[in-house]
């Protein structure tokens, strides 16, 4: 059955290039199209995983409501009616309970690092230059090892700001924005007070425009001084062993007290709903492709079969069974699935490594190398050849069903 198989696709090789050629196409398709979505989604999750914390724990928002001032101002007194309501948040923002937070934070065995943090919006300021932004007061030897800042670092130490002494690690972007060199001093202002100056020390380039164009980091103590709150901070920044038990965790300590803990996946849910929504787009498309694909598979069987009824009429003549036909295009079918899934592997795989070289920039993000982030995973192949074989599977089930049922008799009539 195979040979037979086998002869009637190379009788007609026009049409069995052309069905082997849309398998092909639509297998390169889905590899291209995942390989560009997949390397620029696991390129981000690397950035919001490794850049940042991996549970942030941060002050909880409070609104002022028209009671909560009654017992402050009035206590047992009998208590006016308000004409104006007391109404907008809380001028401070910060963690209640800090060290019982932080020992609580340290003596977790999933823990591996975290680092105390206060993070305020200021005015950056350097000549007729003035930029907005924050400066985030950090521990630099506990943040290094939350984040990956370390590797972003293009000039400069992080570690100079171990000390006090007003030194800042500036974000490269918010470095040339203000026309500053390594050394140079800058001014920052709360709004509080008169303008602080600070010494940049260094700068760090995480790819992320927003951060870059806007974020500077400072000892600890200093940003404390800065915002005239000794002793507050804002975040406790946390890593864990595991990535992937970061929102049950965050779940469990979001329990624990009146604080406000977020995992990155809650943090960064826009980007996690537009991976959902960009799933969807890949496999609405890559199916479309493999639809057209399989339509044109059916439809060359149903042809080749209308041509070569009189061949089917032979065959059942000389004893072969209907389910002996099923099996010879059923086999013809199989063949170009596993041939199509083959080839589209391979030129899919030769396709993104060429875009891998491809320049690659966008506005508010820049990869470190430039080059478009293509994944290579091993899923996505396999996926691209199942994908493929089923297609062409079902495609030739039913052309296969409708010769396995021609009676010779039939044929020969109709002849």
């Amino acid at each position: 059955m195979l040979f037979i198989a086998l002869r009637q696709m190379s009788a007609r090789k026009k049409q069995t290039l052309l069905t082997l050629l849309g398998i092909i196409l639509g297998a390169t398709a889905y590899i291209v199209i995942s390989g560009i979505m997949l390397g620029l989604r696991e390129y981000l999750i690397d950035q919001l995983v490794n850049n940042d914390a991996h549970i942030r724990i941060s002050s909880q928002v409070k609104i002022i409501g028209e009671k909560d001032l009654d017992q402050v101002l009035f206590h047992s007194k009998e208590i006016p009616f308000w004409s104006v309501p007391p109404s907008g948040r809380r001028d401070t923002e910060q963690i209640e309970n800090q060290a019982g937070w932080q020992k609580k934070v340290a003596s977790d065995p999933e823990v591996e690092a975290s680092s105390p943090q206060l993070q305020i919006k200021v005015i950056y300021r350097r000549g007729k230059i003035a930029e907005a932004g924050r400066i985030i007061g950090v521990k630099p030897e506990f943040q290094a090892k939350v984040a990956r800042i370390n590797e972003n670092i293009i000039q400069g130490d992080f570690l100079e700001i171990k000390e006090s002494g007003n030194k800042l690690v500036i974000g490269e972007g918010l470095r040339l924005l203000l026309g500053a060199r390594i050394s140079d001093t800058v001014y920052i202002s709360t709004g509080k007070s008169e303008p602080i100056p600070f010494k940049i020390a260094a700068s760090f380039q995480m790819g992320n425009k927003a951060i870059d164009d806007s974020t500077a980091f400072a000892n600890l103590g200093d940003v404390q001084s800065l915002n005239q709150t000794p002793n507050r901070i804002s975040d406790i920044a946390v890593r864990l062993k595991d990535v992937s038990k970061a929102t049950p965790k965050a779940r469990e300590w979001s329990e624990s007290g009146d604080v406000k803990v977020q995992s990155w996946e809650d943090v960064n849910a826009t980007f996690i709903s537009l991976f959902k929504m960009q799933d969807a787009i890949r496999y609405a498309l890559v199916g479309t492709i493999l639809l057209v694909a399989g339509f044109g598979i059916y439809n060359i069987l149903n042809i080749v079969i209308g041509q070569k009824r009189r061949e089917i009429a032979i065959l059942r003549s000389i004893g072969y069974e209907a389910k002996d036909i099923l099996k010879i295009f059923l086999i013809q079918g199989l063949i170009l699935g596993v041939a199509g899934g083959v080839f589209g592997m391979f030129l899919g795989n030769l396709i993104c490594r060429r875009l891998e070289h491809v320049s690659f920039s966008n506005p508010l993000m820049q990869t470190k190398s430039g080059m478009m982030m293509v994944s290579f995973a091993p899923s996505i192949y396999f996926q691209a050849f199942l994908l493929a074989f089923i297609a062409t599977l079902i495609a030739s089930i039913f052309p296969a069903r409708s010769a396995s049922k021609l009676s010779p008799i039939e044929i020969i009539r109709g002849e």
